[in-house]
């Protein structure tokens, strides 16, 4: 089978399995098996990503990396020069790339694979973005033996071809199916040390991660997971190494992003986490992280992003959600009533409403529960 004949089929199998994942473990899970045949591999690690800060989300799936490893990982993604970080990978025309291709055949050039790939037997790395548009919405890293045939242009080829429909199969499980109301509304607040260990919590941060994660595998409550030096990386219940390393890069000038990410507890509602660092500029104390609900224009951007609507399709949506009659968008857009109407009618069909009040309502109180109604006593 020639290449093109590959790509055509991985496409294919990569369509089908997104068609019928019925969550984002499911989705990686299914992904991981069909293009471990297309391009075969040892090691892997797939996770979903906050679009607006590239920070990891949960789920993640690792297979065939060593637990230690997060921290050298997220410390070069966010502190060193190399090649191939996420961030870049995002903003460059192919949305996938190896190391031994970016470093001409010279991979000890890269921090990461000095630091991460090589220390665990691994020869080779190729990364890939998936997105739609301009907006990344998961990775993936894939890893070959030291000693096995480097990944090559074919490998690459084929990620970038399937790069949007794993992006839009993620956002639709990541951000649209509809949330149940929580239950925490008070924000909570974690302290860790310079070693990423959990020194300190509020009782609202312990409610916050049972409503996100539950307990661990053997009924522990996530708090004690945290607190235990012990505690492997790769099974923590959120990505908490990129985001306490990213607000140590943030301290150190290293990163102008904020370690903010955006992500949903299991009844589906929307959490904000923001991490600080309270050691100054050098960036190597304490982290606080701060866990609260999020607010509807925390919400809004992703859900809209989610939908696939246009830039323009973006502006009439955020002039609706004003109250702006359609004569007030013409003159607001520079566009004609006519134009103006058509977005709607569009934005309509994308979203499957039929009125402008839907449109609000599915774009903000299905995402969006109001901290008064949630703490309001109910009289039977």
């Amino acid at each position: 089978m020639g290449m093109r004949g590959a790509v055509a089929e991985a496409v294919e199998a990569v369509e089908r399995v997104s068609s019928r994942a019925g969550s984002a473990e499911e989705l990686f899970e299914s992904l991981s098996h069909e293009l471990r045949k297309a391009v075969p591999h040892d090691g892997s690690m797939w996770f979903g990503v906050d679009p607006a800060t590239l920070l990891a989300v949960a789920p993640a799936r690792f297979e065939g990396l060593d637990a230690g490893y997060c921290d050298p990982l997220w410390h070069a993604e966010f502190h060193d020069q190399d090649v191939l970080l996420f961030r870049d990978l995002a903003r460059q025309s192919v949305s996938a790339g190896s190391i031994r291709l970016a470093t001409g055949d010279r991979p000890l050039r890269s921090p990461r694979y000095r630091d991460f790939v090589k220390p665990q037997g691994y020869g080779d790395e190729l990364r890939a973005v998936f997105r739609v548009g301009d907006s990344t919405w998961a990775v993936a890293a894939l890893y070959r033996d030291e000693g096995r045939q480097p990944f090559d242009e074919d490998d690459v080829a084929l990620f970038d071809a399937v790069s949007a429909i794993v992006a839009g199969a993620y956002r639709a499980r990541a951000a649209l199916t509809t949330p149940a109301v929580g239950l925490t509304v008070q924000p909570g607040l974690l302290l860790f040390d310079h070693a990423n260990t959990l020194t300190s919590a509020n009782a609202e941060a312990a409610r916050w991660l049972c409503e996100i994660y539950g307990t661990d595998r053997d009924g522990h409550s996530w708090l004690d997971v945290l607190a235990d030096p012990a505690t492997d990386d790769l099974n923590l219940p959120f990505p908490t190494i990129p985001l306490l390393v990213r607000a140590r890069a943030v301290a150190a000038g290293h990163e102008d992003q904020p370690a903010r990410l955006r992500l949903r507890d299991r009844s589906g509602r929307w959490v904000v986490l923001h991490a600080s660092c309270l050691d100054g500029p050098n960036g190597q104390g304490s982290v606080a992280v701060v866990v609260e609900p999020a607010k509807s224009a925390d919400i809004a951007p992703i859900v809209i992003e989610a939908y696939g609507l246009s830039p323009r399709e973006r502006d009439v949506v955020r002039s609706i959600a004003r109250g702006s009659s359609t004569p007030e968008i013409a003159a607001e857009l520079f566009l004609s009533a006519h134009t103006v109407r058509d977005y709607i009618k569009s934005v309509f069909e994308k979203i499957g409403v039929s009125s402008r009040g839907e449109l609000v309502a599915k774009l903000f109180a299905e995402h969006y529960s109001d901290p008064m109604h949630e703490t309001a006593v109910h009289i039977h």
